[in-house]
């Protein structure tokens, strides 16, 4: 790992929150809390969050379902997907297909437009492929498709782009510095993710043409520990029954909704233990966060490369963090 920042709060204030390592295997820049990374997977809890808000003004509800804003899609859409709903879709129990680039994926086409007419076409496309199917082994199938999906309903009622959403509500209401994609690493210092190739890190510039394509709502922001420690935060409150910018009640639903997954937090029991929990990773980045809901504690860990040293090296400094702040 090039760089590890990781941090340790509880509601109320930071615990502990460092910075480590180097910018990249090949510079000599020094880490610092103002370093960011892309924290992948671990959007999916912000897109939750957002799309909660509109829940709570009354313009959508857990129970929204699908066709009922798009119902010109129902006629072309597999039977399947008739009663998909907004929870369904966010906890990944809708049947949308992984499209995780395994060999058995249907090929997806280009689309052309700009990024929300793309993730229309997306969707639309995503509603034509063969449902999967969950059963009491599988009660939840993870599909980033379906992140795009919940979030056309979003925009359909908001009349705002995902990524308008995120800039409102993430820099303008909360003052945070979020951002989409990689981190950029050319035109100033920061972090530079690392594949990993023939046992080597390989630095990956910024203007790697690489993105998520039509996905992004799933997996494409990119942040400072210091602005995502504010975000858990926000959920440690809330799950400890005290109103902020979203309701108590609607923290719980989210975290603790559904079991297994609820709306982008896997929801784990062990020990007699109550965690919240998510990583997230494109191959060059590698963050995870887990909230020990009954002690109210948090735990950030963000690093710059992914294989399996870095899982490793984080599953190990997450069981120190856990003994010396339990």
């Amino acid at each position: 790992m090039p760089e590890l920042s990781y941090a340790v709060l509880n509601s109320k204030k930071i615990l502990e929150m460092s910075a480590l390592g180097k910018h990249a295997v090949h510079l000599p820049d020094t880490a610092t809390l103002n370093d960011r990374f892309h924290i992948a997977s671990n959007t999916k809890a912000m897109t939750a969050f957002i799309i909660a808000k509109f829940v709570e003004s009354g313009k959508l509800s857990w129970s929204s379902k699908f066709f009922d804003l798009f119902p010109e899609w129902k006629k072309e859409s597999k039977a399947e997907y008739a009663n998909i709903t907004l929870k369904d879709l966010l906890s990944h129990r809708a049947g949308i297909h992984t499209l995780q680039g395994d060999s058995t994926d249907p090929e997806v086409p280009s689309f052309n437009g700009t990024k929300v007419e793309k993730r229309k076409a997306f969707g639309r496309f995503v509603l034509t492929i063969e449902p999967l199917k969950t059963d009491s082994l599988r009660p939840f199938i993870y599909s980033n498709a379906g992140y795009t999906l919940a979030t056309l309903m979003l925009e359909k009622v908001a009349n705002q782009s995902w990524e308008e959403l995120v800039i409102k509500v993430f820099n303008e209401d909360l003052k945070w510095e979020v951002a989409f994609s990689w981190p950029e690493n050319q035109k100033r210092k920061d972090t530079w993710g690392h594949s990993f190739e023939k046992g080597t890190l390989i630095p990956v510039p910024s203007n790697t043409d690489f993105r998520l394509d039509y996905t992004e709502p799933a997996g494409d922001l990119n942040m400072k520990i210091k602005d995502f420690a504010k975000f858990i935060q926000l959920n440690l409150e809330g799950l400890q029954g005290k109103n902020n910018y979203l309701k108590a009640s609607t923290y719980s639903f989210l975290h603790n909704g559904l079991k297994n997954y609820a709306m982008g937090w896997y929801n784990v029991y062990e020990n007699e233990n109550e965690y919240s929990t998510h990583s997230g990773t494109v191959g060059t980045y590698y963050t995870t966060v887990q909230i020990d809901r009954k002690k109210g504690i948090g735990y950030i860990i963000f690093t710059n490369s992914f294989n399996n040293n870095t899982q490793q090296g984080v599953r190990l400094l997450m069981r120190r963090l856990k003994e010396v702040f339990q």
